[in-house]
């Protein structure tokens, strides 16, 4: 799958001459950031003991969760091209704790983390796992949050 140079602007239709593609070249550095992260979350060189289409998979119920039917799509679309993880018990158990952290993360405890190592993830994994959660919680409150800003700015 093509990657444009910065996901945000795709997702959101920034225009690269609009007024609002003006307003974020002025903050470069979160521009690059923000695609940065991306880079490594989901397309590491190493992704370790979660794999491309567990990331993936991840990305997208936290994307599907949190309501942004454009990132879920771009998610959607990627893991087409990478494949479904194989289902089964630790899939769920990703799952669930994807679930549990995106829409209630104050229960979050122990005994979730301890279930996550029960089904073969790693320390490194699971704050991988928690990584890419906060990640694509933060690109839809960014692109909900450039909507916004492009109505207000648009002429």
């Amino acid at each position: 799958m093509t990657q444009s140079s910065d996901l945000l602007e795709t997702i959101t239709g920034v225009a690269g001459d609009s007024p609002l593609a003006r307003l974020r070249a002025l903050r470069p550095d979160i521009v690059r950031h923000t695609q940065g992260s991306y880079d490594v979350l989901l397309q590491p060189a190493d992704p370790g003991g979660l794999s491309l289409s567990e990331r993936t998979t991840i990305a997208l119920r936290t994307a599907e969760l949190s309501g942004h039917a454009a990132l879920a799509a771009h998610y959607r679309a990627l893991l087409a091209v990478r494949g479904d993880p194989p289902p089964g018990r630790r899939l769920e158990t990703i799952l669930a704790h994807v679930s549990l952290v995106t829409q209630d993360p104050g229960s979050a405890a122990p005994s979730h983390t301890a279930a996550l190592l029960g089904v073969g993830l790693t320390p490194r994994d699971i704050v991988a796992l928690t990584q890419i959660v906060a990640f694509v919680s933060y690109q839809v409150r960014t692109a909900i949050g450039l909507g916004l800003l492009s109505q207000e700015i648009s002429p």
